[in-house]
């Protein structure tokens, strides 16, 4: 019996760490592909999340599903080929997270193989579904507040730097909601007074020019775009900040854990949980069309207090009252 409980205790194990194809089929599980345009560091809280929605209808990774991970590493021109490589595995669902470019390029690459995704973004308005309640087809998913709160992020910076005039915006070229959320914070910037300067950045390369250009023009702060790469460079960001003393926010609680100023967004934990229960779903024979597009509405501000001594700066008391956990 020990040999046999060492035996799935490895197998378990092995389905984490390898491709799972050979092995779901093998043994007659279900393989679900795990499409994102992101990098596997530092996604893994998400990807747990993702985990226990499914595990919330009856699915467990290396027992009875299997799941191939495919990353973009921020490079989204390879995502048509790694959502090809997925179909070619045979998978029963593709989940399509971190974006609109995951989304589509799922679509893109099939009509027929059920499809779950996850953005930030009004999915009608970037054509991945037809309506939020009947999506039609062989996709549905789960969307989040996320580029529609960019003003109020901005907002946020101006309450903390009442003196500053001059704001800016990092946003990703290559990702098609950047003009959108560029167009927002801009409004609000307008409405507010304030100029806005939008930098643009899709390299590790391109986030240091980025910031550096921002410091030379005395920005009192930048709003980090909603986009899979910038949440795969938390940590670079946020250390840009601090090597510029400029002050950032961003839409998720890992980017003020990562030394990040300020996070105001949508609980993205939240919205994998819910991605992992609709593929749960669709294993389990509900269609993705007959399954209305899901809303987190979960909304959430953290703020880092030690990272704001860094940058010599003193949060409002009455922006730390509604902060939802301030880290110290």
């Amino acid at each position: 019996m020990r040999n046999r409980r060492e035996f799935i205790t490895l197998l378990g194990g092995a389905t984490i760490a390898w491709p799972l194809a050979a092995w779901g089929q093998q043994i007659g599980v279900p393989i679900v592909g795990y499409l994102d345009a992101g990098f596997r560091e530092p996604n893994g809280e998400l990807v747990s999340a993702f985990r226990n929605g499914l595990a919330e209808t009856g699915y467990v990774e290396g027992q009875n599903v299997a799941i191939e991970y495919r990353w973009a590493d921020g490079q989204y021109g390879r995502l048509p080929e790694l959502a090809a490589d997925l179909i070619t595995r045979k998978v029963a669902v593709i989940a399509a997270t971190n974006g609109v470019p995951t989304a589509l390029a799922a679509k893109a690459a099939t009509a027929t193989i059920p499809i779950v995704f996850f953005v930030g973004v009004d999915p009608v308005a970037f054509k991945i579904v037809k309506s939020l309640n009947q999506p039609g087809g062989n996709i549905t998913g789960v969307t989040g507040l996320g580029t529609e709160l960019g003003p109020k992020r901005l907002e946020i910076l101006h309450e903390l730097r009442p003196a500053a005039t001059l704001f800016a915006m990092l946003v990703n070229p290559s990702n098609a909601a950047s003009v959108t959320q560029s167009r927002d914070v801009q409004m609000a910037a307008s409405a507010l007074g304030l100029q806005l300067e939008v930098q643009h950045a899709s390299t590790n390369r391109g986030l240091e020019a980025a910031f550096a250009a921002l410091a030379r023009m005395g920005a009192g702060g930048v709003v980090i775009g909603a986009d899979g790469f910038m949440n795969s460079r938390t940590d670079q960001i946020a250390a840009l900040g601090l090597r510029h003393l400029m002050p950032t926010v961003y839409q998720y609680r890992g980017f003020v854990t990562a030394g990040g100023l300020m996070s105001y967004g949508g609980s993205i934990s939240e919205s994998y949980r819910l991605v992992g229960g609709y593929v749960g779903r669709v294993l389990k024979g509900e269609k993705p069309s007959d399954l209305a597009v899901q809303r987190s509405t979960k909304v959430e501000l953290f703020v880092n207090l030690k990272t704001a001594k860094t940058l010599g700066l003193e949060i409002p008391p009455t922006l730390l009252a509604r902060a939802d956990e301030v880290i110290e």
